[in-house]
């Protein structure tokens, strides 16, 4: 049996290869003149039936307060995206950089906060004791990879925001939402590692 590695990265190369598939929006809004270059981790979990790890950030956060997202942050000076997801997912997990085996990273989107953020596509042992950190994280959960894949579980929605409708993108998985920026990077990872939840 091929480990999800390897079918990973097959995919992640044929996926990333095409030129036809456009990058989602998140929630967009009118934005700064100058973007911070941010990055996170898509951590797959080394299973059978492969998960993703996704943290809830605190509710008490100036921004994006109890929401759903990746592991990640801003670069610091003389970091790359690999470098700042890597750093970013130790400090609010504990995850050992170590134990992380990257694949590559993806395409990039812009949030309405002003940042631009670069998707890092790894995997990771299963089961790692992870500890959130309470000055930013909450809580974690491991969704199946399958499903948050799936287009079929990926809702259409509006909002109004500073008075205009936005659209954006929800995924909901055991009473967690999953929405914004993190839901429109997983529906493009959906488009680049075409049929790879299938098969995982």
């Amino acid at each position: 049996m091929i480990e999800i590695f390897d079918r990973l990265a097959d995919h992640f190369e044929r996926g990333h290869a095409r030129e036809n598939v456009t990058v989602l929006p998140g929630f967009a809004v009118r934005l700064p003149p100058v973007l911070t270059p941010a990055a996170v981790l898509i951590g797959i979990t080394e299973r059978p039936e492969p998960g993703v790890i996704l943290t809830h950030r605190r509710a008490d956060m100036r921004k994006h307060a109890g929401q759903v997202a990746f592991p990640g942050g801003k670069l610091d000076p003389g970091e790359d995206a690999v470098a700042a997801a890597l750093r970013e997912a130790n400090e609010e997990l504990g995850i050992d950089p170590a134990n992380v085996r990257v694949i590559g990273t993806s395409d990039r989107f812009v949030t309405g906060t002003g940042y631009e953020v670069t998707p890092v596509i790894a995997t990771l042992p299963p089961d790692l004791p992870l500890v959130p950190n309470p000055d930013e994280v909450s809580s974690w959960f491991e969704p199946p990879l399958a499903f948050v894949l799936d287009p079929a579980n990926h809702a259409r929605k509006e909002a109004m925001f500073e008075g205009e409708m936005h659209p954006y993108i929800e995924i909901m998985w055991e009473g967690h939402r999953i929405w914004g920026v993190t839901a429109a990077i997983i529906a493009n990872l959906a488009q680049r590692l075409n049929g790879l939840g299938d098969k995982a």
